[in-house]
């Protein structure tokens, strides 16, 4: 039993589980051929994602949450410390899953700020697309048992869920997040929680915590299995995603901790960043957005509140921390941990939302017994969020945050560990998400027939074979929703759509300047030109669709919520609007009786 359990948190039972391969997967494993390496030999694959970590959430990295259990596997194998995801979730998750470009998986942005214009078109589906293979259906083809619980958000219609993209079990949530401590929305943009087993409705407890559920239900599928096969087990923790919530007595570990205020973190983060070597000693550290508040002009009550919820914020962190200390022990007690290979990292960086700055979203908490106060922060019915100015310190050394082609938005945490991955490794080489998959694959024992995959196998570097496998003339891009990046030597060019950008492209040197702090492309034209050259090759070569003229991700938001709100709820609004009519005819009517006496 959990520390966290011995505390009095539910744990949701074990219950029994369906056996066998979906049709869908026994199809594929006719199609994707294995390596002739022996079952006995090939090792079992954890893939952790953490949610909005950003890079120095990790204890290991330099923050202040407790995670002992993260920094082991740390410790154990290598530690990536210029890795790259995408600026948003779903897209991160299929590339990571795939090995492929988020635009070439149908997955190009997330369906929340998807504008019309882009409805349907390819690689804008919001679903995986047809042939689109996952690390699941390309391991359970070559014998692996495949097994997933957490956040999935990769579509929703029929045949969209992990069932149909080679997992053999899994409790999915179909959507961008949930509540933490029961199974409701924590946004308009949901009617519910969407939690799916094996592709239909989950039956959910009363109560429980996210992250104690999900390890629950992984470490059952794992039990449940024929346990001569390798395992590929993908857990998608909702930490540290809104709405922030954690177990009460963990916050208060964190007492005191932030006080100081979110300058005096991103200070700190900065020169702890190059204290253990993440970035250059001289590296500069950016200036505070204009529209970013100023600590020292918070009341003496909102600092109180602002700092609680940076405390829930990393009692999240460890509590998921906890987490995976159990699914390791469970490992370690059933002779799987040594010939486990373990990856964890982040899908993007912090998120900046915040839950107080929207009368619209107010009514709703309300209505849906959520609060954002002190009282009971963190705990059932808090809805916790940090904001956009602990994010960016979060963030530190980094610029910005998620959403954003900044190195705040883009640059993440990845850790590997396990058999074949020395220890105590340090890799200052450029790794990208869709890496992750081909590397798995390799060790594995399992190619890659069909060439599909755009990553590159970090094998050769953790081995020591090469120091690099991007070299300076090779350009990577990312693009989700107009915030793009392509980075090549130590060139890096950028630009952020609305609410937080102005659409411009911009030129660093992201070596020397991490914090992207001078904009080059005035003092260096020819190397600007070049970038925004690769960017045009690069969307041409994925299929990227630009944004309209004067696109804003929160409008997006808003415009699509509305639409889901009253696809949902139109019946009532007919009937309300057919009685609210009736209501008023009647009182004219009566109006024009008394007029006539």
């Amino acid at each position: 039993m959990s520390d966290l359990k011995a505390r009095g948190f539910a744990h949701w039972g074990r219950s029994s589980l369906s056996a066998g391969l979906s049709a869908i997967a026994l199809l594929i494993a006719t199609a994707v051929p294995a390596s002739a390496q022996s079952a006995d030999d090939r090792p079992n694959i954890v893939l952790i994602l953490v949610d909005d970590a950003a890079l120095m959430d990790f204890g290991a990295y330099g923050g202040e949450a407790r995670t002992p259990n993260i920094d082991a596997l740390t410790a154990r194998g290598a530690m990536f410390r210029r890795h790259y995801s995408s600026p948003l979730c779903s897209p991160s998750r299929a590339m990571l899953l795939t090995g492929m470009d988020n635009h070439q998986t149908g997955i190009a942005t997330i369906p929340e700020v998807l504008p019309k214009e882009h409805v349907g078109k390819p690689g804008y589906t919001m679903h995986l697309e047809p042939g689109i293979l996952t690390l699941a259906d390309r391991l359970s083809a070559a014998g692996y048992r495949t097994l997933m619980s957490g956040k999935w958000h990769l579509g929703s219609g029929a045949g969209d869920l992990p069932n149909a993209h080679g997992f053999d079990h899994s409790l999915a949530l179909d959507a961008s997040g949930a509540d933490n401590w029961s199974d409701k929305s924590y946004m308009p943009y949901y009617q519910k929680a969407p939690w799916y087993e094996d592709g239909k409705p989950a039956d959910m407890p009363d109560s429980f915590y996210s992250s104690t559920l999900i390890v629950d239900r992984m470490m059952d599928y794992l039990d449940a299995g024929n346990q001569d096969e390798p395992f590929f087990a993908y857990v998608a923790f909702q930490a540290i995603h809104i709405p922030v919530q954690a177990p009460p007595e963990l916050t208060a570990g964190y007492d005191g901790v932030y006080d100081a205020g979110w300058n005096a973190l991103r200070q700190a983060r900065w020169e702890k960043a190059k204290s253990i070597g993440l970035i250059p000693q001289d590296a500069p550290l950016a200036a505070m957005p204009a529209e970013m508040r100023a600590w020292s002009d918070l009341s003496a009550d909102d600092q109180a509140l602002y700092a609680a919820r940076m405390q829930v914020n990393a009692a999240m962190m460890e509590a998921m921390d906890v987490e995976i200390g159990r699914l390791v022990e469970h490992l370690k007690q059933t002779g799987k941990y040594d010939n486990t290979i373990f990856v964890v990292t982040s899908d993007n960086g912090p998120e900046p939302s915040r839950g107080d700055d929207d009368i619209r979203l107010t009514i709703w908490m309300k209505m849906h017994g959520y609060h954002i106060g002190l009282e009971g922060i963190g705990e059932e019915g808090s809805w916790g969020f940090i904001g956009p100015e602990w994010a960016i310190a979060a963030a530190s050394p980094n610029n910005m945050f998620k959403f954003l082609g900044s190195e705040g938005g883009l640059r993440v945490p990845m850790i590997m560990a396990g058999p074949g991955i020395p220890e105590g490794e340090k890799l200052d080489t450029r790794t990208l998400v869709m890496d992750i998959a081909p590397t798995l694959l390799q060790y594995a024992g399992v190619d890659d027939p069909d060439g599909a995959i755009m990553g590159r196998s970090l094998e050769p570097v953790i081995s020591g074979a090469t120091d690099a496998v991007y070299h300076p003339g090779d350009a990577v891009g990312f693009e989700v929703s107009g915030n793009s990046a392509i980075l090549k030597g130590p060139w890096k060019i950028t630009r952020n759509q609305k609410p937080h950008g102005d659409g411009k492209w911009r030129l660093y040197n992201i070596e020397q300047d991490p914090g992207e702090t001078a904009d080059l492309s005035g003092a260096e034209p020819d190397v600007f030109a070049d970038m925004l050259a690769e960017y045009q090759a690069y969307s041409k070569r994925v299929g990227v669709l630009e944004v309209p003229e004067g696109y804003d991700s929160l409008k997006e938001i808003t415009r699509n919520t509305l639409a889901r709100q009253f696809k949902a709820y139109w019946m009532q609004l007919f009937v309300l609007l057919a009685v609210t009519l009736g209501l008023l005819w009647v009182t004219v009517r009566l109006l024009l009786r008394l007029l006539r006496r």
